[in-house]
């Protein structure tokens, strides 16, 4: 990545397996090391393996908020992003999230404008977004939603206002658009938005904001997420009537270092150009020495 001249990078959560693998204290300082090493600004927005994951015994029984908290001091506690050059961010600073002592801000959650196109992360969360697996929290799952959820309207409200020609937002779970990827998702009717599959619902309440928000906004919208491993672009986004909303593409990140010998660790770089139609263009960067299969060129 240092070899290309970027503008910013944005890792989108998990920085390490689900299972097996500590949620320590140098967990955390590798990776600010990592970040820190990029020439471009780099933005970060937390993943369940990263906190809500941690409380399973395999990855050391940890209290999943204390880790977030520790993930805010780590990683957000400036207005800058990370890296060796540094980019200013506006931070959601009301106390609506929840930490190990009670209401705290929302440290995490960032936005800011480069180029005419307003960019945005959301701490919103693989695993039912904290209402399953080995110690759910609807508590947390409350706050932090209903934090999400106002944090994405202002970030809306601010692309309007300074006639942004584009929106990016950018969080770590696949909240799941329809009934195509059981394998890979959450179940849900495109057209009303309920989960289908009889997994506690963590996404529906933001999904049918996002929606209407992507309606009304009119203008191009990428939604970037990780989760489930699986490198595509598309636009599975329909409204009430069951047709497509065309402003809005889903980009999903490599990121598995999986157990069968695929190694999906690569990068998208994403072109903007404010005053094509579409905005952004996508391009997968494929790490050389990452590849398992076909030589390198």
């Amino acid at each position: 990545m240092n070899s290309q001249k970027l503008s910013f990078t944005v890792h989108n959560g998990d920085l390490k397996a689900g299972s097996n693998s500590l949620c320590d204290n140098a967990l955390y300082a590798k990776a600010l090391g990592y970040f820190n090493a990029l020439d471009a600004p780099a933005a970060f927005t937390p993943g369940d393996n990263d906190w809500t994951d941690c409380d399973r015994p395999s990855n050391g029984e940890f209290n999943s908020l204390e880790r977030l908290d520790y993930e805010r001091l780590v990683f957000f506690n400036t207005k800058f992003s990370l890296g060796q050059r540094r980019l200013a961010q506006e931070v959601q600073t009301a106390q609506m999230c929840l930490g190990i002592n009670g209401e705290v801000p929302c440290l995490e959650n960032r936005r800011w404008t480069v180029g005419r196109v307003t960019y945005a992360t959301l701490n919103i969360q693989g695993s039912c977004n904290n209402l399953c697996d080995t110690a759910p929290n609807s508590k947390e799952y409350t706050a932090r939603n209903a934090a999400n959820i106002a944090w994405m309207k202002e970030t809306f409200k601010a692309a309007k206002e300074r006639n942004s020609a584009a929106v990016m937002l950018i969080s770590q779970a696949n909240p799941g658009w329809d009934q195509t990827d059981q394998t890979r998702a959450p179940l849900r009717d495109p057209k009303t938005l309920v989960q289908t599959d009889g997994q506690p619902d963590g996404f529906k309440d933001f999904l049918l904001v996002l929606r209407d928000q992507a309606i009304a906004f009119r203008k191009p919208i990428a939604y970037v997420h990780g989760d489930s491993h699986y490198f595509r672009i598309d636009k599975p986004f329909l409204d009430v009537q069951g047709r497509r909303v065309e402003n809005f593409t889903r980009v999903e990140t490599f990121g598995n270092n999986a157990a069968n010998g695929t190694n999906d660790v690569q990068w998208v770089k994403v072109s903007v150009d404010p005053r094509s139609r579409e905005v952004f263009s996508y391009q997968p960067q494929i790490v050389p020495s990452n590849r398992v299969a076909v030589p390198a060129p």
